[in-house]
Formats: C-alpha cells, structure tokens, sequence
C-alpha cells in the first residue's frame, strides 16, 4: 500500500508537469502573441513567476483537499486518487493534442467527483454539493467553489477585459485632444512601445496568478492523498528517510515539501512548452497588439489573485480566453472569430463531465482488475 501512495504521488506530480505546459501555455500566450517577448523569454518569466505565486497562500489546496468529497461517505483510498489524475490527465491530453485551451482544473475537480461517485456505488452523497456558511467566502461544496467560480470568473474576464482597455483607449483619446506635448503620447509608435514595456509586468502578474491558483491544485491532492493513507494506517511505522509523508497537522496544513515540490515540478512543466494552445489563444481569436496583451493579462490575473485568497479553484484558461474575447468585443465586436470560441466554449462544458466519466470508468476497471 506504501508503494501505491508513493505512486499517487509521483503521477500528481505528472499532473502538475501536465499543467504546467497546458494552462501556464494560456498564461503566457498574449505576450507572444504581441512579440513584446519571444517563445523562449516568455517561458522563463512565466517559470519564474510560477514558482513564486505557488508560495503565496494555500486557500485552493484546502478546498480540494477537504471541500468537495465528503469523506465520511466515501473512503478516499489511493486508487481512488490514482484514477481521479488519470481521468484529468487523459482529458488534458486530449484537449492539448486538438489544442483547446480546456480547463486543468476542471479536469482534475471532474477526476475527482468521477472517482468518488464509482468508489461509492453511485452514492451522490459521496459529493459535497453545497455548504453553505454565513460569509458566502467561506461555503463549501462543488456549487460555491467550482460552479459558481466556473459560470462567474468567464462573465468577469470577458467584461473587465473589455472594461480595461476601454479605459485605455479613453486616456489615450483624451490625451490626442490635449494638444502640444501630451499628444504624442497618443501616438501609436508611443502606445506600442509604452505597453510593450508595461506588459512586461501584466504578463509577470499574470504567471503569478496562475501559480497562486493552479500549483494549489495538486497540492490538495497530494495532501488528500497522505491524509487518506494516515486515515488508512499506511504510512505507521514509516522507515526514516519517508518520515517527511506525514501530513504536518489536520487538515489545515498543506506541508512544506508539498509546496515546495508542486512549485519546482509546475515551473519544469511550464518551461516544456504549449504551443499549440499559445497559438490558438495568441493569435486565432483576435489580432493582438501590447495594449490588447495588457488588458487581458491584468484582467485575467486579477481574477485569478481574488479567487485564490477565497480558495476557488477558478480555471486560469477560462480567465484568461474570456479576458482577450472582452479586449476583442472592446476593439471590433466583428473581429472575434465565433467558430475558435465555439470550439473552446465546447471544451469548456465538456470537462467535468468527460474527465469525471474517464476517472469513473478507471475506477471501475480496477475494480474488474481487483486492484481497488
């Protein structure tokens, strides 16, 4: 059973890897699109930043960990886990292969719920829908950390990206009609090289964000993991050199060395690449000039930074589509290409309920197997 944890572990981590080229691809894929940085600069800002967002906070680890299934109804072994990460694992290849930017995060929330339904027969209770509490910011369950983030944080990127650079060009409008001096910052060799600058920050705030909310994800998982196995009586009487295995307390604490390696492994994933998605989102929705890049990526970013505090694990790659789909309506509502945000709107929708659908018939063939 302690090579099985250690396993689970190992195939989180692969997870993480995963993610870290899948949604970290959405993350860097306007300041490419812009050529403010290239591919490979790109690449290392984003790894950078990722490392240091997944530091800040723990919020979105504790909700995965303990706020979605409810654990007296459904005993959450390793296999469970195991299949959980194979069916987000599976459905984030697939997506990466078509190159749709689809959601890790909903991957792995869909693994999950999968995994637990066929782990309790079927039990529905197995999920914790909803837990209401006095302050809204702290209800637990699928309705308020997943459904509600999932049907918000795509209507708030689309309207604050849109918001933003109308914003912008306003001040840039305001600035032509000054006259003398203050009119050639309206210039459009004056704007481009003024933001091409200014997205540097917005593209690092953006790496941070997803680090402060995706590298959350699989820390939860590795922590459910180790806390099941506690549970189970697996990790008694560890040899030494496992004694780090120990959750560090209850169910409050995400240890350190799960911080730490979630951080470093997401930072590898990232700097693999995503190019598929980076094309799609950089340059097949709409054209993008380092203004555009600006105001989706701080958009976005500043989705990602508030639902972290509040421990929603909101989708970096719906933040940030919706965030360049406002930024585009702002520019020419014509502009945007309806049949690419077809396709991602379908990936969308189709997430939780494939992933979980893959996770659940993994469970089930272990079952045929005997393995669980």
């Amino acid at each position: 059973m302690l090579t099985l944890v250690l396993v689970v572990v190992l195939v989180a981590l692969v997870f993480e890897f995963i993610n870290g080229f899948h949604d970290t691809a959405n993350s860097i894929a306007t300041v490419v699109a812009t050529k403010v940085l290239s591919p490979g600069q790109a690449v290392v800002l984003a790894a950078g930043t990722n490392l240091i967002g997944a530091f800040w906070g723990t919020a979105v680890a504790k909700t995965i960990a303990s706020g979605l299934i409810d654990t007296h109804v459904v005993d959450v072994t390793s296999q469970v886990i195991l299949c959980a990460l194979a069916g987000g694992i599976t459905w984030n290849l697939i997506t990466w292969w078509l190159g749709l930017p689809a959601s890790s995060s909903h991957a792995l929330v869909g693994g999950l719920c999968g995994a637990a339904l066929a782990a309790a027969h079927n039990n529905w209770h197995a999920l914790i829908w909803s837990q209401p509490a006095v302050e809204w910011t702290k209800s637990k369950g699928l309705l308020w950390k997943v459904v509600v983030p999932m049907v918000s944080s795509p209507i708030a990127g689309f309207l604050l990206g849109l918001l933003i650079l109308s914003l912008l060009y306003a001040i840039i409008f305001a600035l032509s009609r000054a006259g003398g001096a203050l009119s050639r910052g309206a210039r459009p060799r004056w704007v481009n090289a003024f933001f091409g600058k200014a997205q540097l920050v917005s593209a690092a705030y953006m790496g941070f964000a997803h680090g402060t909310n995706d590298a959350q994800k699989t820390m939860g998982v590795i922590a459910l993991t180790l806390f099941g196995a506690q549970a189970a009586g697996t990790l008694d009487n560890l040899p030494a050199w496992l004694a780090f295995l120990h959750p560090s307390g209850g169910e409050q604490d995400i240890a350190g060395w799960i911080i730490a390696t979630c951080a470093l492994v997401m930072a590898a994933g990232t700097a693999a690449g995503g190019w598929r998605i980076i094309r799609t989102l950089g340059h097949k929705m709409v054209k993008l000039h380092p203004i555009d890049g600006f105001a989706a990526e701080t958009a976005s970013a500043t989705i990602l930074v508030t639902a972290a505090h509040f421990g929603m694990p909101v989708s970096t790659t719906h933040s940030i589509s919706t965030a360049i789909m406002g930024v585009g309506f702002a520019k020419n509502p014509r502009a945007l290409k309806l049949t690419v945000i077809e396709r991602i709107v379908w990936a969308w929708i189709l997430t939780i309920p494939a992933a979980g659908g893959i996770a659940y018939l993994f469970l089930k063939l272990f079952e045929v197997l005997g393995w669980a």
